[in-house]
This record gives C-alpha cells, structure tokens and sequence, in this order.
C-alpha cells in the first residue's frame, strides 16, 4: 500500500508543490515538483489567482489522497507572513473543495522528520531528501526541496501509507529498507555534514 501526498511551501512569490507517493515500509518515490510563482508588481488578488491556477492544476493531474501545508509562523517580516497566510487558505480552500484532509506541520516537525535534527538548515534538509527520494541533485530552489520534505514528513510522521519505524530487531537483522536506513543514518548523526556539492 502507498500514499500520495501533496506537500506545500506556502508563499506568495515562490509557492513551493511537491507530490511523493510514499509505501508502508516509508519507501519514497517523487511523482511531480515545482515552484509557483507570482511577481510582486502585480495586484494581490492577480497574484493569489496565479498561485491558485497552479495549484489546482496539480491537485487535479496529480489526485492526492492527503495535503500537507507548512504552519504559518511568526516572524518579523510582516509582509511575509500575510503571503504566507493568504496562500495557506487558498490551499486549504482548494483541498477542501476536493474533500481532502489537510495537515499541518511547523518548520521544526519537518526538519526533525527529514532529518532528525529540528534545527537542521535548508541544505541539509535539500540533502536528506534528495538522499531518501533517491535523486542526484537537490532540488531548486529550496522551495521545492521543502515543499518534497513537507510532503515527505506528512508520510512518516503520521503512518499515512500503514508503515511505522524500523524496530531494533529489524535493524539489527540488516532488513531495512534504502529509506529506513536513510531515517536511521539521520538519527544516529543528528545530520550527517552536507557534501559540498550538494551546497549552493
């Protein structure tokens, strides 16, 4: 059994979408990612319309069976926060009108998922998911790379697709999956240092 699940990066200028199907062993497998994006000389309801165009698009080619958004989260940038804001509803507007349920998850809950560290950065969250999705590259931008680990993270954290954590015997017994030993290799460093090529 697999789950789709379509992660979301909300913003208004860089939207990132990413949509994995994830196996109960926590296997993952990229399906479709991008950036959204909308320029800030335009009006804001021109802007909310293009992000929601694209959006949908990728609800309806794609047919999630879950949506996962990044929690809006304090900061100091105002501005950013209410882009922030504005799209987080138009994704849960959107995902409802399909029935879907919707969770959400902080920066930190993603970061300690992908990672298992919750104050990892962004290239090392690029790296991990790059490393559990089997890809050579890290996607660019980091909106994409965080859009896939907030997809990623959904999956795991919540047992979407039927899977749990590797036991100990199962670890012991060197039956883990390429994902479960990723997850493990991620807990037992605390982040792994990122190889300089995978930085910007």
């Amino acid at each position: 059994m697999s789950v789709r699940v379509l992660g979301i990066d909300p913003g208004l200028t860089r939207c990132g979408v990413g949509i994995v199907d994830v196996a109960g062993n926590r296997a993952a497998t990229l399906v479709d990612v991008t950036v959204l994006r909308s320029s800030p000389d335009l009006p804001l309801e021109q802007r909310l319309l293009l992000i929601s165009r694209g959006l949908e698009d990728m609800f309806d080619r794609h047919k999630p069976a879950v949506v996962a958004i990044e929690r809006v989260f304090a900061q100091n940038n105002v501005s950013t926060v209410m882009g922030t804001a504005q799209i987080s509803g138009v994704a849960l507007l959107l995902a409802a009108q399909r029935g879907l349920a919707v969770t959400l998850h902080t920066p930190s809950e993603v970061k300690a998922a992908i990672t298992g560290y919750g104050s990892a950065d962004k290239a090392q969250v690029g790296a991990m998911v790059a490393r559990v999705l089997g890809l050579k590259e890290v996607p660019r931008p980091a909106d994409a790379a965080d859009a896939l680990a907030i997809a990623i993270c959904h999956a795991w954290r919540t047992g979407a697709a039927g899977g749990t954590l590797p036991t100990s015997a199962e670890v012991v017994a060197g039956t883990l999956t390429p994902a479960q030993k990723a997850w493990r290799a991620a807990e037992r460093s605390q982040v792994s240092p990122v190889p300089r090529s995978l930085k910007r």
